[in-house]
């Protein structure tokens, strides 16, 4: 059983909002007192500004706590992922989560491909392997064209279908597409609420368990366990009236969807 936590499961926690942000050795120590074996340290900026030896500390600790850890980041310009890949190669991580887009950076498809297969021998060299989100700023079935095009062990797909909702694509077809490909999975759930006067409808995230993430249909597709898929907790958590009641509720639904998660893969 290979579950871990993400960055994004620490969003308001590591955030400037609150007096004391965790930083990563905060969240890596938390995930190992919670009885996790794997931190996926995705879109964390201050990475990239350090050197081999802030590096080596983090890779240091998170080894002599047995976490294991994944790393996340935006876009498909070469330059930028060999960084990336340098980065997991420093801290030990063999998966790389990227997203197709960053900003205003938006290749098309014959270009997305070039840039991948351009970084493929370094991710091959490296023994690191590429994972491109789903997520709403591309339609899901171009995504899997590209990884199926690409067709190399060290490609593949994080699932997030929370994500293409905003798109109208529906994660139980999002998954059924995405299913031969993934690599990483996003665990994150969430629902839709009346907004005030019942003008239309807020998305927001959830506990595990508690919303729209048909789990047990999706685990049955991607068989995680059997395949070797991590499963990587996140929170659409919105900022709740003060820090205190924000900060409690995020430690909460961590808590809950932990325990959700080994009661399904046990």
């Amino acid at each position: 059983m290979s579950i871990g936590l993400s960055t994004y499961a620490y969003f308001w926690r590591g955030s400037e909002r609150v007096a004391r942000p965790m930083d990563l050795s905060d969240m890596i120590r938390d995930t190992a007192a919670l009885g996790l074996g794997l931190f996926q340290i995705c879109d964390w900026p201050a990475l990239d500004t350090m050197d081999d030896r802030e590096l080596a500390g983090i890779r240091e600790l998170a080894s002599s706590l047995r976490v294991r850890l994944e790393l996340g980041t935006r876009g498909l310009d070469p330059d930028h992922l060999r960084r990336q890949i340098a980065i997991a190669t420093a801290l030990g991580a063999t998966l790389l989560r990227s997203m197709w887009t960053a900003g205003d950076d938006r290749p098309a498809p014959a270009e997305a491909e070039r840039r991948v297969r351009e970084v493929l021998p370094d991710l091959e060299a490296a023994g690191v392997t590429l994972a491109l989100e789903t997520y709403e700023q591309v339609r899901t079935d171009a995504l899997v064209e590209l990884v199926r095009s690409i067709d190399s062990a060290s490609v593949g797909i994080c699932l997030d279908p929370a994500n293409t909702v905003a798109n109208l694509e529906l994660p139980a077809q999002v998954t059924e597409r995405c299913a031969p490909f993934v690599v990483n999975w996003h665990v994150k759930d969430f629902d839709f609420s009346r907004a005030p006067g019942w003008v239309g409808f807020a998305l927001a995230g959830t506990a595990l368990g508690h919303g729209r993430l048909d789990y047990d249909a999706m685990r049955e597709a991607i068989r995680p366990e059997e395949r070797g898929i991590s499963q990587i907790i996140e929170f659409w958590l919105p900022w709740q009236q003060d820090e205190e009641t924000t900060t409690r509720r995020e430690a909460e639904w961590t808590a809950i969807t932990i325990d959700y998660l080994r009661s399904r893969n046990d």
